[in-house]
C-alpha cells in the first residue's frame, strides 16, 4: 500500500496530468457559460448546472441541446450530483471552483434580504395569520419559489395587480409551510400570512417583480385609550360572532371553506398586526379589494375595528 508521501505524489500527478488536457473552458455549463456548479447529467447525457437544466425545465420538458423529452426526469424530481465531474474540477482547478461557490453564495445571500429587492407574487389579497394556498405554473413564480426554498427564508411578499403600477402599494410577506410538486413541475403550495409591508420602490428580477419594503405597525395606545379599544374589540367580536352564526347560506358555505372564526386573543395588542380575527373576518366578508386594501393598509386597530363594526351591522340587519 502507498504511504502518504506517495499518495500524495500522485495526486499532485493526477492533478498536472489532468491540468495539461483539460482548459477551464472544457468544465463550462452551455446555459450560463460558467463553470459548472452542482453539475447534473440528464438521461440524454447533456450535463449543465442543477440552477440552470431547473430554470429550463420551469419552461419546457426538453433537453436545452438536443431537445430530447425530459418528462419522465422532470416527473422523478430528483437531479443527482455528477459526482464523477465534480472530483475532475476539484482535483484540476481547486481556486476557480472555490471562486465559482462564493459568486453562488454572495447571489443567495443577495436573494436572502427580506425587505430589500424581496419577490414579489402579484394574485391575490392575503392576510396576517391567514392560509393562503397557490397553484404555482407560471416559469418566473416556479423560479421564485425554488429560490425562496433556496435560500431558507421561505417567504415572498403578497401584493394585488395595481393597474398603472404593476402591483399595490400595500402587500403580505408569506410563508411557504409546504410544497407538493406535481410531475410536469408546476406544484401547489401551502403558504401563511406573516406580516404586513408598504412598498417603497419597485424592481424586477428575472421575470419576476421585486421590491424593496418596510413592515407595517400598529400604533400603541394605553391608558383610558386602550380600555376604550377593547370595549370596541369585545363588541365587534360579538357581532362576528352572530354574524358567523346567524348569516345566510352563502356566509355559512364560506365557515365551511375557511373554518371557525378564531379565538379571541388575550392582548389585543400584542402582534404588530392586531389580532387574528380581524384578518379572517376581512377575508371572507363580501368586500371589494380596494376596500380590502384600504382597511389593510391602516396602522390603527381603532379604525379597523369601527370599520368591521357597521360593515357587520349592515350585514346582519339585511334580510335573510
Amino acid at each position: 500500500p502507498l504511504d502518504n508521501e506517495e499518495k500524495t505524489a500522485a495526486a499532485k500527478c493526477t492533478q498536472t496530468c489532468l491540468g495539461e488536457l483539460l482548459s477551464i473552458s472544457d468544465l463550462e455549463c452551455s446555459l450560463c457559460i460558467r463553470m459548472f456548479f452542482e453539475p447534473v447529467t440528464t438521461p440524454c447525457g447533456h450535463t449543465f448546472c442543477k440552477e440552470c437544466l431547473e430554470r429550463c425545465l420551469d419552461h419546457r420538458p426538453n433537453c436545452p441541446l438536443c431537445k430530447q423529452s425530459l418528462r419522465e426526469y422532470l416527473k422523478a424530481g430528483s437531479y443527482n450530483p455528477t459526482v464523477l465531474l465534480q472530483d475532475i474540477m476539484l482535483a484540476t482547478f481547486p481556486a476557480e471552483l472555490a471562486e465559482r461557490r462564493e459568486l453562488h453564495q454572495a447571489e443567495i445571500a443577495e436573494l436572502s434580504n427580506l425587505t430589500k429587492n424581496i419577490p414579489i407574487f402579484v394574485c391575490t389579497m392575503s392576510f396576517p395569520g391567514i392560509a393562503c394556498p397557490l397553484h404555482v405554473f407560471e416559469p418566473r413564480y416556479r423560479l421564485m419559489i425554488r429560490r425562496c426554498q433556496e435560500t431558507g427564508t421561505r417567504r415572498f411578499g403578497m401584493c394585488i395587480y395595481e393597474n398603472g403600477k404593476s402591483f399595490a402599494d400595500y402587500g403580505c410577506m408569506l410563508e411557504i409551510r409546504q410544497i407538493e410538486l406535481l410531475a410536469d413541475g408546476r406544484s401547489l403550495v401551502d403558504t401563511i400570512g406573516r406580516r404586513r409591508f408598504r412598498v417603497l420602490s419597485r424592481g424586477h428580477r428575472d421575470g419576476y417583480n421585486t421590491a424593496d419594503i418596510e413592515y407595517l405597525e400598529d400604533k400603541k395606545v394605553d391608558g383610558e385609550e386602550l380600555q376604550e379599544l377593547q370595549c370596541l374589540h369585545e363588541s365587534t367580536y360579538s357581532l362576528a360572532q352572530r354574524f358567523c352564526e346567524h348569516g345566510d347560506l352563502a356566509s355559512r358555505h364560506i365557515l365551511m371553506q375557511h373554518g371557525p372564526l378564531p379565538e379571541k386573543e388575550e392582548d389585543i395588542q400584542a402582534s404588530a398586526d392586531g389580532p387574528t380575527w380581524c384578518w379572517w373576518l376581512i377575508s371572507i366578508l363580501p368586500l371589494d379589494p380596494s376596500y380590502q386594501l384600504n382597511l389593510f393598509s391602516t396602522t390603527s386597530l381603532r379604525a379597523r375595528l369601527t370599520q368591521l363594526q357597521s360593515i357587520l351591522a349592515a350585514l346582519l340587519q339585511q334580510p335573510p
